[in-house]
């Protein structure tokens, strides 16, 4: 779990932001601007990183506050998963990113999968939604809700993307070094649990 000050700070952010979308009075303007100054030092302290640096990235944006979503894509083959080696990291993870503003979760899913992996899918199924600051995933300025996709593979060719520099099949017992800001260990498991039950239920929070 996240720690205390990472969540008051994250409230606190999501409050002012709100209260400066809708907020008609000077005064209030004011103090709103004040309780969203506050987070971003509470996060500067905490961090060591430049209070300018945190204001442009966490503070910066306006309306409603509301999580961001990761779209990630799951597919099986001959009981093994497919992963993508990201070159961020050097670490493998599920195809996916963020969510795309004009496309539907199985739309980003799929787009995302041809784009780091060169392989053609099909959605098919909703298999998670989790929250992440419940998995043990490093902490983020942001409130992040990730969905896992399950998708059929319909044909292409395996192919790194822009982002991805390996593509390739795991199994259960033998998966490689995840990207932790991406997916969990715990979080795949969960993934298999449906390749083994198909009327397994999704998984929430």
């Amino acid at each position: 779990m996240e720690p205390k000050w990472l969540y008051w700070a994250k409230k606190l952010q999501a409050i002012s932001q709100a209260g400066l979308a809708y907020a008609k009075d000077v005064n209030d303007l004011e103090r709103l601007e004040l309780i969203r100054n506050i987070s971003v030092e509470m996060l500067s302290q905490q961090t060591n990183v430049e209070m300018s640096v945190i204001k442009d990235l966490f503070a910066g944006e306006t309306g409603y506050a509301t999580p961001k979503v990761d779209i990630r894509a799951v597919i099986f083959k001959d009981e093994k998963i497919l992963m993508v080696k990201e070159k961020s990291d050097g670490n493998w993870s599920l195809p996916g990113g963020w969510a795309d503003i004009g496309l539907t979760p199985s739309e980003v899913a799929v787009k995302e999968v041809k784009e780091e992996s060169g392989l053609e899918v099909a959605s098919s199924k909703l298999l998670a939604v989790f929250d992440k600051k419940c998995h043990a995933q490093p902490y983020s300025p942001y409130a992040v809700y990730k969905l896992f996709i399950q998708c059929e593979l319909i044909g292409g060719q395996p192919q790194a993307g822009i982002e991805t520099d390996a593509v390739q099949f795991f199994s259960k017992d033998a998966l490689p070094l995840l990207s932790i800001t991406r997916n969990t260990i715990t979080q795949i498991e969960i993934a298999f649990k449906h390749l083994q039950n198909p009327l397994e239920p999704v998984y929430f929070d």
